[in-house]
């Protein structure tokens, strides 16, 4: 009787324990749970570190920042919290739109003081970007330093600490202040401080983890040895179009075309399709409504996904927004003229001195037109893990 009574007082004691330490517990991810429901599931992680990438795909311009899914989840955050503006209006996402291939269909897009000045540039496959440095002239060393520079702009997000705004460490007190940035910064980082560093790493992780590689493009591409072979699953006309991108031109002595293509890809190399590194401007050199010019203009998004697969443009296309058609970005290149005071037009445009005409014929015209659309996918468009986490 004494050895039941002693074994019943040892159950009820672990029963107690038991209960008293359900009680007592706390959910460090409490008010992120509660702010953002099944959209952000810390346990299940969305795949932002280890996306399939094709092989033929060679730049990757990481660095010391590795991609991590704890990371990459933080910079989703970050880049849809319109707390990252000065009035809480605006988010990265606001410029940056994932049903546009993250840009924007207005030529300037909407900041808490104004407009921005230049078109906001698409973010696709920014990890494979030939070219480093950011924005459309290059004025940023690298994505990291990118990401935070929109929030230090008076027109744009507002913590500019010019012309009444807070500095930025005003976003960093406003930041450290809410509940589900110290629970996601101690996840990440390992303790809950919000640094400008912590941001940049983790919005940049975010952003280079948009990858578009489910084209027509890539699906031809796996089957062959090299671009320069037939694709077999395009049609003739894109077959074309692809030679016409690929192949150099020859020029006379007052830079007409003479023979040979378009020679797009000299600086839009595929596959990845970015701009080259030591490009210069491509001939337009206005600025939104104004009657001034900029020959600083020389870095452009990739050519993936500059529309859609039906063909539908995801925003104008240039710094300035002129230009609003495959057809009418193509008669661009079609003829240049070297305008006055553009002293930094790139080369390539202008053979012998004279700015290139290339005598485009419309089935020439149509077929690069058919292979540029070959360059874009569906599932940046849909993929929840770049979609915004904050609920309706």
């Amino acid at each position: 009787m004494y050895s039941k009574w002693i074994s019943f007082l040892a159950v009820a004691s672990l029963c107690s324990c038991s209960s008293n330490s359900s009680d007592n517990y706390v959910d460090p991810y409490a008010n992120v749970k509660a702010t953002f429901g099944t959209n952000i599931d810390l346990d299940n992680l969305a795949n932002y570190a280890n996306q399939t990438i094709p092989a033929y795909i060679t730049k990757d311009n990481t660095a010391g920042n590795s991609i991590t899914d704890k990371g990459a989840t933080l910079g989703r955050i970050l880049f849809y919290d319109k707390n990252l503006s000065s009035n809480t209006t605006i988010s990265c996402s606001s410029c940056h739109q994932q049903t546009h291939a993250f840009s924007d269909t207005n030529i300037a897009s909407t900041g808490v003081n104004g407009t921005t000045g230049r078109h906001s540039m698409r973010l696709i496959n920014s990890r494979f970007a030939n070219e480093t440095k950011f924005f459309w002239n290059e004025r940023a060393i690298n994505l990291e330093t990118q990401t935070t520079m929109p929030i230090k702009d008076h027109g744009e997000m507002g913590f500019s600490g010019t012309n009444g705004d807070e500095p930025f460490s005003g976003l960093i007190t406003k930041l450290s202040a809410i509940d589900y940035y110290k629970e996601l910064f101690k996840f990440v980082y390992g303790d809950e401080e919000v640094t400008e560093n912590r941001i940049q790493l983790a919005l940049a992780q975010f952003v280079r983890s948009i990858q578009s590689f489910d084209s027509k493009y890539d699906a031809g591409r796996a089957q062959v040895a090299n671009d320069n072979q037939p694709f077999p699953n395009y049609t003739a006309q894109e077959n074309q179009g692809k030679n016409l991108f690929l192949t150099p031109p020859q020029f006379d002595a007052t830079g007409n075309r003479t023979a040979g293509g378009l020679g797009c890809a000299g600086c839009h190399a595929a596959p990845e399709f970015d701009i080259a590194p030591n490009s210069g401007n491509n001939g337009i050199i206005g600025v939104i409504n104004g009657t001034s010019i900029d020959i600083t203009n020389t870095r452009a998004p990739s050519l993936r996904d500059l529309v859609k697969t039906d063909g539908t443009v995801n925003g104008p296309m240039m710094h300035t927004g002129v230009i609003t058609t495959l057809q009418a970005a193509i008669g661009h290149y079609g003829t240049i003229n070297l305008a006055p005071g553009n002293t930094n037009l790139d080369p390539r445009l202008r053979p012998n001195g004279f700015g290139q005409k290339l005598n485009l014929t419309a089935p020439e015209v149509n077929a690069v037109i058919a292979f540029i659309r070959t360059l874009s996918g569906t599932n940046v468009y849909t993929d929840a893990k770049w979609s915004n986490p904050f609920p309706n």
